[in-house]
């Protein structure tokens, strides 16, 4: 009982709370939320972005080699002042929140140790350690030294109840034979009846006595 109960409440429960827990909040949750969107977020949207400042100065060549060269200088100072910044900013957007998602997810890997270190380790541990383990180990200890000590007490009681029944019936034995024999010796029944006498009131007292042991 005590065994049993200590390696269900203490091996599953931990089996359960630090370690599948661990595996979902700490592996799959950092896996997703760095390795899949830190890629799309990063690579995809940067890629993307030279793209089109790609396709633009492609644009803006064909076109100049169209106009004359004032459109030329237009054009440059236009993809220049325009798409250079906008660039700047697409690339401090990306930068900005990846790095916000960076200590986004140092916040979660932070705080999810602590929950998993803290909270399942420090506190389950010391519910299950300590006051499970103070509970089954004292009370249900105490409870079958108690209910041991209890039946010690009831059997020595019980055969002090036998020995007591059985003094008694030594005694009253004892007080019938004598009188009931020195009745029956003075009729002159002679002392083979006395001896039957004796044999059958032994028995019968042995009978008396059986149950009680």
């Amino acid at each position: 009982m005590y065994s049993c109960i200590h390696v269900f409440m203490y091996s599953c429960i931990h089996v359960f709370m630090y370690s599948c827990i661990h595996v979902f909040m700490y592996s799959c949750i950092h896996v997703f939320i760095y390795s899949y969107i830190h890629i799309f977020m990063y690579s995809y949207i940067h890629i993307l972005v030279l793209i089109i400042i790609f396709i633009f100065t492609i644009t803006c060549t064909c076109v100049c080699t169209v106009t004359s060269s004032n459109v030329i200088y237009i054009y440059i100072y236009i993809y220049i002042y325009i798409y250079i910044y906008i660039y700047i900013y697409i690339h401090t957007y990306i930068h900005t929140y990846i790095h916000t998602y960076i200590l986004l997810r140092t916040y979660i890997h932070r705080y999810i140790h602590t929950y998993i270190h803290t909270y399942l380790r420090t506190y389950i541990h010391t519910y299950i350690h300590t006051y499970i383990h103070t509970y089954i180990h004292t009370y249900i200890h105490t409870y079958y030294t108690y209910t041991y000590i209890l039946y010690i007490y009831i059997y020595i009681y019980i055969y002090i109840y036998i020995y007591i029944c059985i003094c008694i019936c030594i005694c009253i034995y004892i007080y019938i034979y004598h009188h009931h024999c020195a009745a029956i010796v003075s009729r002159g029944w002679g002392k083979a009846s006395a001896c039957c006498f004796h044999i059958c009131l032994s028995c019968a007292i042995l009978c008396q006595m059986v149950p009680f042991q």
